[in-house]
């Protein structure tokens, strides 16, 4: 095999190379069966032995309440921001929304077309290079519940605490930041993520659920986005991705043997301290993009002095072999993504890669 890349792409992201090596061994005959997991029925008790796992793994790693259902959908985050509103959002509610940035900013157009929505908290007079403070988070009265968006992979800021609601259900959009660390998921009415940068591939959608607000849906909502329909059956409705929620819970062990959330935390504060670090001691030759207290462990965006040395930084760097450095084409600058399956070997190499462009070019 040819040496794996550095890969920090924003997602469809890193996975690790033991999960694709098993993934890889057991492709065309899974344990035994003669054929591979993506051509057997759903239906079959192989395929939903290894659902209900998936399932069952997120329960333990996540400590997740008896009276929380577990869904694994498709569609991504994005049907997510339009399943919400119309699940929940009920005539004389308002869907509040803390408005951190693009992807916060995409959920709150789709509950626009659905209901009345308002906007809690916003840091765009800072072009959303910080998390709200808490206390400055609003929520009216008659709002049916309030949404966050845990990390933004664009401009690279995340939440250190989340605010406490009350009565109100707090959702979160989790797509970047679910099983990177511990999560007392009692406090939340709702959480979901796309898999496709920390658990898994592209495909499937979680969603983790207190069971009064998705046990009935309103009647007028099409079935297959109607969250009923999925909690009655297990999420087996119509066929699911069936390979992504194998290697979902090949990931999902692969966190369960590195030692749970916490430890998974730990390896990604040590990843991302070495290329922090290599900013801060830059004196200014890299600037990090997200305020300081609101820096993101998955997405670390920074800038260098000329726009022309960082098409020179992102050049260079996939010359050698360094992956998805280049930021966003909506804000610009560059971006390195050290989701929980990036080594701590390519985080070593870029912070060396960063200190060695700084000689060559300060």
């Amino acid at each position: 095999m040819t040496k794996r890349a550095y890969n920090f792409n924003a997602g469809p992201a890193a996975l690790p190379l033991e999960v694709l090596q098993q993934a890889q061994e057991q492709l065309v005959d899974y344990e035994g069966a003669g054929m591979s997991i993506m051509e057997m029925s759903h239906r079959g008790e192989i395929y939903e032995k290894v659902h209900n796992e998936a399932i069952s793994l997120l329960r333990e790693l996540y400590e997740i309440p008896a009276n929380y259902k577990v869904l694994l959908l498709q569609g991504g985050a994005s049907t997510q921001f339009a399943m919400i509103p119309m699940n929940l959002l009920k005539s004389g509610q308002v869907g509040s929304y803390v408005m951190t940035g693009s992807w916060a900013d995409k959920a709150i157009k789709e509950a626009k077309l659905i209901g009345e929505t308002a906007v809690a908290a916003t840091s765009e007079a800072d072009k959303f290079n910080r998390i709200p403070n808490i206390s400055d988070i609003q929520i009216p009265a008659n709002s049916a519940y309030l949404h966050v968006t845990s990390n933004e992979t664009i401009e690279g800021t995340q939440y250190k605490q989340f605010p406490v609601t009350n009565e109100v259900p707090l959702i979160a959009d989790m797509s970047s930041d679910i099983m990177s660390k511990p999560i007392d998921v009692s406090k939340f009415g709702m959480i979901y993520a796309g898999a496709q940068k920390n658990l898994g591939p592209s495909g499937v959608t979680i969603v983790i659920a207190r069971e009064d607000l998705v046990s009935e849906s309103p009647k007028s909502i099409p079935t297959m986005l109607r969250y009923d329909t999925h909690v009655k059956n297990n999420s087996l409705y119509n066929t699911p991705p069936s390979f992504s929620v194998y290697l979902a819970n090949l990931m999902l062990k692969w966190v369960q043997a590195k030692g749970g959330a916490a430890a998974i935390e730990q390896y990604n504060r040590d990843k991302t301290k070495l290329i922090y670090d290599t900013i801060d001691q830059s004196g200014g030759f890299y600037r990090g993009f997200a305020d300081t207290d609101s820096r993101s462990v998955m997405n670390i965006t920074f800038r260098i002095q000329t726009e022309e040395l960082e098409k020179q930084f992102v050049k260079e760097s996939e010359q050698h072999g360094f992956v998805g450095l280049k930021g966003h084409r909506s804000v610009g600058g560059l971006r390195a993504s050290t989701y929980n399956a990036v080594p701590l070997e390519s985080c070593k190499a870029l912070a060396e890669f960063m200190s060695d462009f700084q000689k060559r070019n300060g």
